[in-house]
């Protein structure tokens, strides 16, 4: 099968890939499985000019992996979330507006070649221990899903303010549960009447969850920024000043964590990403993002910056880690977990592939991400310039059309009333000064009803 490729068409193909998903991972709305879909449409008719199908799967496999790069700089820099970086928007939404745009998405290329790396070295025992634990995992994952729900509402601590008591810390964690349980059911009437979208731009993915987690994550926080008279400041920090333990540590929560849920059925990047939240300390987005003019000056503010940091880092492996294993598991248990496997399966029989063949996969993973890491440096390191010259009241409000009519457009007006719903929720968490993962429940209630 390998002997068949050519070396300049699998160079154009890992470069054909590498655009589409710089192009996809900068432009919210768009997502890799457009391209995938479309690469699985046009198939037949490459097969007529004798193009190997496989040269597809590289262009799929080479996109998937730079989005995962590039996806966090619409996040850090406009406030418009995708499903994967949903969460990346407030800790990184803070550190833009204290000049630390250009190291967030630093960080985050880090946090993503990092978890290429601890993906690739413990792929083989990882994948052992998950295909053997896969059928347990199965059978009681929404008994596992409600376990991380508890313990995320019993580690909230809210605000911590001298004078108010012991008691108060529960009623941070009602806010948690009541914001957990507002968001999971939006989440479970979204997803039971997803049916009534009428997208007017249907490219065959559109999702319930662009409007969801655009209004919760997205709109909410520009709302309150554009309120709250928040600026860009003109400094932009692009060193690193994330100590090596905290974006090891970083590197390895997230990367465990995606690795986890590629090889289960209905569980997202972002339920994987709430996983590594548990492990990473202090309330970084109880804040509303908003510039401190203090600066972080004192002890308690450098930590929350740390922690703001040290997040982008691990939901970057996540979600780059999250695609590696995405493939582990269609060739190992013949399991798609994202639109992408599920087009390189209707392409190719993965579980065919022979060593040479997942060789050469690993090697396109690599390539890829190596000019995904310069390159989203690169942008990241550059992008402020441009909109640090530009009126941040003005930036807000035009993100928050463009979520309006990007919602519009791939949804319909179905998929704009859940936005206009969930905006006004996502902005609880912020008042309330709680943590805005519980908002997740929009994902983590409906999914636990399903296996329950």
């Amino acid at each position: 099968m390998i002997d068949d490729l050519s070396i300049p068409m699998l160079i154009l193909s890992i470069l054909a890939g590498y655009l589409l998903g710089i192009f996809s991972g900068l432009i919210p709305g768009i997502h890799t499985n457009n391209f995938a879909l479309m690469l699985v449409a046009l198939s037949p008719i490459l097969g007529e000019y004798g193009i190997s199908p496989l040269y597809a799967v590289v262009v799929i496999l080479s996109n998937s992996i730079t989005h995962t790069f590039h996806d966090v700089i619409p996040a850090v820099f406009l406030g418009a979330p995708n499903d994967d970086m949903a969460l990346a928007v407030l800790p990184g939404h803070r550190l833009l507006l204290d000049g630390y745009g250009a190291e967030a998405i630093r960080l985050s290329a880090i946090g993503s070649a990092g978890s290429v790396a601890f993906s690739l070295i413990l792929a083989i025992p990882l994948v052992t221990v998950f295909s053997l634990a896969y059928p347990i995992i199965q059978e009681y994952m929404g008994w596992i899903l409600l376990a991380i729900s508890i313990i995320m509402i019993a580690t909230e601590t809210g605000e911590h303010v001298i004078g108010q008591g012991s008691l108060v810390r529960y009623r941070y964690k009602f806010y948690a549960f009541i914001l957990f349980i507002i968001s999971g059911l939006l989440g479970v009437f979204a997803f039971r009447t997803e049916h009534l979208m009428e997208p007017f731009i249907d490219f065959g993915s559109a999702s319930i969850l662009l409007p969801l987690l655009s209004g919760l994550f997205g709109a909410s926080q520009l709302v309150i920024s554009l309120f709250s008279g928040s600026h860009i400041p003109d400094h932009n920090i692009s060193r690193m000043e994330l100590s090596s333990r905290r974006i090891v540590r970083g590197i390895i929560t997230g990367s465990a964590a995606g690795s986890v849920v590629a090889w289960l059925p209905g569980i997202s990047s972002s339920i994987a990403t709430v996983l590594a939240r548990l492990f990473i300390r202090n309330n970084f987005d109880t804040t509303d993002g908003l510039h401190n003019d203090r600066g972080y000056g004192d002890d308690d503010d450098e930590e929350q910056m740390n922690s703001s940091k040290e997040f982008i880092v691990s939901v970057s492996g996540v979600n780059t880690s999250n695609a590696i294993f995405g493939l582990f598991a269609l060739v190992t248990i013949s399991k798609t977990r994202s639109g992408a496997m599920v087009a390189v399966d209707k392409l190719v029989d993965a579980a065919s592939f022979e060593n040479s063949m997942i060789i050469l996969l690993l090697i396109v993973i690599l390539t890829a991400s190596l000019l995904s890491y310069f390159s989203t440096v690169a942008i990241g390191n550059n992008i402020h310039h441009l909109l640090s010259k530009m009126n941040y009241s003005s930036i807000c409000i035009g993100v928050i059309a463009g979520l309006t009519l990007m919602v519009l457009a791939f949804t319909g007006v179905f998929g704009l009333l859940v936005f206009l719903i969930a905006t006004p929720i996502g902005m609880f968490a912020p008042f309330m000064k709680i943590r805005r993962t519980h908002a997740m429940g929009v994902i983590l209630l409906p999914v636990i009803l399903y296996f329950i």
